[in-house]
Formats: C-alpha cells, sequence, structure tokens
C-alpha cells in the first residue's frame, strides 16, 4: 500500500517503521525538519516538511496515488482536519489518533460524519490494557482474542513453581489443563515453545488459553496472584482519566499523586470517590506518607520515561507486588531487559498495532482476514487472529497433516461460543476464528504459515 503519515513523534515512527518493514511504500510529513530528516534516513523513506493538513503540502507527499493517510501529530483537531483534506483530495482511506477525552464518546459520529476507516485513541486503548493486568495481577500482559473469548496472558515463572523442570507436553498429561504454551523468554532468548521445552524459574511464558481454562492453569500450579484491592497512580494526565473511567466500578480503590495543582483540582471535580494528592512523585518520603509499601499496585503513567523506571524499581523494593510503567521511547528495550521491570505498558505500541492490523486486513487476498494482532515479543514474536474463508487450503486436513514453516503455532481456533486448544487431530472450518503465534512476522493471510 502507499502509505502517508502526518506526525513524526513517537507514534508516526513507530508506524513508519512497521509499515516499511512490512513492504508499503511510506512517506512521511511533519513541521519539524530535524524530525522529517532523521525518520526518512533511518528507514529509507520519503519524508515531506510542511504543515500535514494543507492540500499543498499533501499533493506534494502524492495524496493522488495514496491508498491511506494516517493523522497521528499532538493536535486531535489537526489530525481530523488532515483526513477530511485527504478525503477530498486523494479520496483514499483514512485514521485519525483521537486522544482527548471529550472526543471519546464523539469517535462513532466522527468515524461515520467524516468517512474515517479507524478513529484510533492510544490512551484509551492503553488504560484498558493496564484495567485487564490489573483485574489479573498475575500476568505480566493480557490480550484477548475472538471478541474477548480466548485470552493470551504472559507471566514470569515464580521462585519454587511447580512446573520448574517440567515440560511443555507434560503440562497436558500431568496437570490436563486445557491451555496452549506459546512462547518461552530466558534472558534475552526467546523461543517458540515446542512440547520438549522445558521451564525454569523466571522464565517468562506466554499461555493461551480460554478465561476459565488460565484459572484453572494458575490454580493448579499454585499461581495465587493477589487480588488488587487499591492502587497508587503516579501522574494524572490522559491515560490516568480514562483508567479512572473503566475502573470507577471495578472496587479498586485508587490514588493519584499529580505535581500540576490546576490538573489536581480538575481530577477532583470529576471523580469524587478518588483520592487526589498534589505533590511530587519523585519524592519518596511524600510516597511512603502515602503508603507505597502497603499499596497492592503502582501505576506510573507520567510523560516522562526514565522517571517512570526509577519509580517503579522503587516501588518494586518497597514490596509492591503489581507494578505498571508506561513507557513511550522506542529505543530503552535493551535497558528495560535488565531492569526486569514487572508489566510495561506503550500507547504507541498499541496505536501501530492497530493500524498494522487495518492494513493486512486489506491485503488479505487468498483465504482470510486478520482480526487482531499483537506483538507477543518485539520484533520477534507476534501472534495474529484469522478469520477463515471458505475455500482456504488450510480447511478440511487435520492440523498434524498441514505442513507449517518453522516457529508457527495454531495456537487456539474459535468456532461458534466453543473455544478449541487445538491438537493434531483436530480440522479447521471455514468460518473459524484461528490464532496463531509466529517468529514469521508480517502475516498478512493465513496461508502465509504454511510451507
Amino acid at each position: 500500500m502507499n502509505i502517508i503519515i502526518v506526525g513524526c513523534g513517537r507514534v508516526g515512527e513507530t508506524l513508519a517503521e512497521k509499515l516499511n518493514d512490512d513492504g508499503n511504500i511510506v512517506t512521511i510529513i511533519d513541521m519539524s525538519a530535524k524530525k522529517v530528516k532523521n525518520i526518512a534516513n533511518k528507514f529509507d523513506i520519503m519524508g515531506i516538511v510542511g504543515n500535514g493538513a494543507t492540500h499543498a503540502v499533501q499533493q506534494e507527499a502524492g495524496i493522488d496515488n495514496a491508498d491511506l493517510l494516517i493523522a497521528v501529530t499532538n493536535s486531535d483537531e489537526l489530525n481530523l482536519l488532515c483526513c477530511m483534506i485527504a478525503k477530498k483530495a486523494g479520496n483514499c482511506q483514512t485514521i485519525a489518533r483521537v486522544k482527548n477525552p471529550e472526543y471519546s464518546t464523539e469517535a462513532p459520529y466522527l468515524k461515520d460524519e467524516l468517512g474515517l476507516a479507524m478513529v484510533i485513541n492510544p490512551e484509551l486503548a492503553a488504560a484498558e490494557e493496564i484495567a485487564r493486568v490489573l483485574r489479573f495481577p498475575s500476568a505480566i500482559k493480557i490480550e484477548t482474542f475472538a471478541k474477548g473469548r480466548v485470552e493470551l496472558i504472559k507471566f514470569k515463572i515464580p521462585k519454587n513453581s511447580r512446573i520448574i523442570g517440567m515440560s511443555v507436553k507434560e503440562i497436558i498429561s500431568k496437570l490436563h489443563c486445557d491451555v496452549l504454551v506459546c512462547t518461552i523468554e530466558r534472558g534475552e532468548d526467546a523461543d517458540i515453545a515446542n512440547g520438549n521445552s522445558t521451564f525454569e524459574e523466571k522464565d517468562i511464558i506466554s499461555i493461551i488459553a480460554s478465561h476459565k481454562s488460565a484459572q484453572d492453569f494458575f490454580a493448579k500450579i499454585d499461581y495465587k496472584g493477589k487480588t488488587i484491592k487499591d492502587a497508587i497512580v503516579a501522574g494524572g494526565g490522559v491515560l490516568t482519566h480514562y483508567l479512572c473511567d473503566i475502573l470507577e466500578s471495578s472496587g479498586i480503590s485508587i490514588k493519584i499523586i499529580e505535581k500540576d495543582l490546576k490538573l489536581c483540582e480538575e481530577l477532583c471535580t470529576q471523580w469524587k470517590n478518588v483520592d487526589i494528592i498534589n505533590g511530587d512523585t519523585a519524592d519518596q518520603e511524600l510516597l511512603m506518607e502515602e503508603g507505597i509499601d502497603k499499596t497492592d499496585a503502582f501505576v506510573t503513567l507520567s510523560n516522562h520515561d526514565e522517571e517512570n523506571m526509577v519509580l517503579s524499581l522503587f516501588a518494586q523494593n518497597s514490596g509492591v507486588e503489581k507494578v505498571i510503567t508506561r513507557i513511550n521511547r522506542i529505543d530503552y528495550d535493551s535497558v528495560i531487559n535488565r531492569l526486569e521491570l514487572d508489566t510495561i505498558i506503550s500507547p504507541k505500541n498499541v496505536t501501530a498495532d492497530m493500524i498494522l492490523r487495518y492494513v493486512r486486513a486489506t491485503q488479505n487476498t487468498v483465504g482470510s482476514n486478520v482480526e487482531t494482532l499483537y506483538n507477543i515479543i518485539k520484533d520477534e514474536v507476534e501472534a495474529a487472529e484469522f478469520i477463515i474463508k471458505a475455500g482456504s487450503p488450510i480447511i478440511g486436513k487435520p492440523i498434524s497433516e498441514l505442513k507449517f514453516k518453522p516457529d508457527v503455532l495454531i495456537a487456539a481456533i474459535l468456532r461458534n461460543d466453543q473455544v478449541i486448544i487445538p491438537r493434531g487431530y483436530d480440522v479447521i472450518e471455514a468460518g473459524d476464528a484461528v490464532v496463531t503465534v509466529s517468529k514469521l512476522v508480517s502475516l498478512h493471510d493465513i496461508t502465509d504459515v504454511l510451507k
């Protein structure tokens, strides 16, 4: 596809990288000549300096031949204007990032009235992910497939766990659990699991299962995460707003620490049942006074990655069982891995996954549609959900007879309301939702997993 990205911030850069790696023709637009030059040179793509909301600049970027324009500047209004001009000038598909809470309820209206392909709210999507993890604190990360019926859960194996030394195939034979182990991360190594893979202390593994089967699995391995009753949130920005909205009726007591007095007053007005503390989260004495050593969860949501990482480490050292850290930068992966932080939330990656899913869905030509797409291990392992069409070559044969490329798993099948964790004798049918896990990033169609 021929894709134009307006906005060269963190989200724009991530999209440029991922969409370019997928083989699309990418052009970026930004007012900052420095940003345009850096990203264009880094990924060997075309860059235009100028206002992406003007007809002239869009024409220079090739709007007449574009298939998709993505507007991800820091201004919601500018993003919407970019999309309106693109629809008139090039009649291409358009995607706008809209993060202001005032617009969140207007998203369906904006999408329909402006003819947008998607309205994306990264902060809302990230808040939903945080809420899922707080409700199931044993997990580092939780993703959902098949409209929430199938869960991909990533967690770290604790000390003295029952499954240390056990092999993947023994999960079924000894524990009788209907789950599928997808990946095992050990140090800097990350692998697709096979039946002979064994578990070691501190391994990070991901499993796929229905919600009920996942609960059964964690009960059988004696992994009893403490139920979250209260949480301290560092930072009172947009993401925090959405998190309060989602958790308002969850029974989790929230305390927000924010140093901007005006923002504290706004939060107090909107959230009557939330404790708002005006103070600097960098003040360790304040954190201790507010009970960081007694809280069940600590969530760092400031816009400063370094501050978030330091606060998270302090919280872990203070004995907080569940720590969630917001990370925005794309160049901190090697540092983060060494710090052994608990759960990492990245709005930019959520946005990139949503847009990649849309782009790949429009390119399906053989026997399936991409419905859901997640990076399980950044740039290494991907999980994708496909809806299987009639005539697909993957239909009608037992899975054991299909010839898959290396490092591919058929992880789950959803048929009507039935969740099937597939074994060799299972057969895929037309209309099934099929979840794959593979090291073959950039899958566009279910047939891409076959030799």
